[in-house]
């Protein structure tokens, strides 16, 4: 990844702590010693070779930034854990641990390029892309084992999904959840217009790190996907998704950035809440074996790990479901 010039200047006078005449410096006066032990608390190898310590710090980030990188969106690994180090709330200076100032003088340069740093639940900095609004480097298994925080965060999601209408499951739910994944031209096809939809609630790109880019289809729905022979009101037959399956896969899609019709490669089948194993059984069977590899399934408990795990910020209304729920106190 390129930065500008003057963006990776003002970043190396930061970490080197520089303190300009009259202005106020939020960061530590770094000599030599401590420069090299910066760079290795950030995983890399680099040793100041005693040269001026602004532009030798210029000139390792300029090297870091050229290293690949995962997302070709992102800035690399090593970058992303040079600006952690830098952000350490240990290091706290005439300011909160929060670091306002701090982060006021950092994000004055990242903002040329796209990206602000803040800092998450876990009290480390990440940078986000103020475009995409994903967040760079933010990797975390869904299946491990959440904090106090994480649990609290996955109770008030959980209350919000149980009142929820299927509309405000994908845009204030699944859009913000695969924006932060990674994924481009989210476009919400809504409910307002049920001819134009087939079958798809949400369609999406990837782009790989190769370039090649893959094009994928949500079909949402708020309640439990089943296939029972008599389906409840508040759940979905898997007979109706099959249908809506096919006709996604089937009809082509405008992506206006490359002013063609594309077809959809893969599927996710979303369900607010449970998709039992027979549904995904039955559907599993109708599909051919070619058919059967492009759908992928996620119930209640993919969402709301996945939305816990990746840092995404709650809705606004899950105050409200929460509140709701406090209130409902037996007696």
């Amino acid at each position: 990844m390129k930065f500008r010039r003057r963006t990776i200047d003002g970043i190396a006078e930061l970490i080197c702590g520089n303190r300009a005449e009259g202005e106020t410096c939020y960061f530590p006066y770094r000599s030599s010693y401590y420069l090299t032990a910066f760079f290795k608390d950030a995983g890399t190898a680099y040793e100041h070779d005693g040269s001026t310590r602004s532009w030798w710090v210029a000139e390792t980030l300029e090297t870091i930034l050229a290293e690949p990188s995962k997302d070709a969106q992102a800035p690399p690994d090593a970058f992303l854990r040079v600006i952690q180090c830098l952000m350490d709330q240990g290091d706290a200076e005439d300011e909160p641990a929060n670091r306002p100032g701090a982060l006021t003088a950092l994000n004055a340069h990242l903002a040329r390029e796209g990206f602000q740093a803040f800092f998450a639940d876990d009290r480390l900095c990440y940078l986000k892309n103020t475009e995409t609004k994903a967040v760079a480097g933010l990797v975390s298994s869904p299946h491990r084992p959440l904090s106090p925080e994480e649990t609290k965060k996955k109770d008030q999601l959980t209350a919000f999904l149980d009142q929820c209408s299927e509309d405000e499951l994908i845009e204030d739910i699944l859009l913000p959840l695969f924006r932060q994944l990674g994924f481009s031209r989210i476009t919400a096809a809504g409910h307002k217009d049920k001819a134009l939809e087939y079958g798809k609630d949400i369609w999406m790109r990837h782009v790989l790190p190769t370039q090649h880019v893959l094009y994928f289809g949500i079909q949402a729905k708020r309640g439990k996907l089943d296939s029972a022979g008599v389906t409840k009101s508040s759940n979905a037959n898997v007979a109706e998704i099959h249908n809506q399956v096919t006709m996604m896969l089937g009809h082509e899609i405008f992506d206006p950035e490359v002013s063609r019709r594309v077809l959809v490669d893969h599927v996710f089948i979303i369900a607010g809440g449970e998709i039992t194993k027979a549904a995904r059984n039955w559907i599993g069977n109708k599909l051919d074996a070619t058919k059967r590899s492009q759908i992928m399934f996620m119930d209640r408990g993919d969402i709301v790990n996945l939305f816990v795990t990746s840092n995404v910020a709650l809705p606004a209304a899950t105050e409200h479901a929460t509140s709701s729920l406090d209130d409902e106190i037996p007696f």
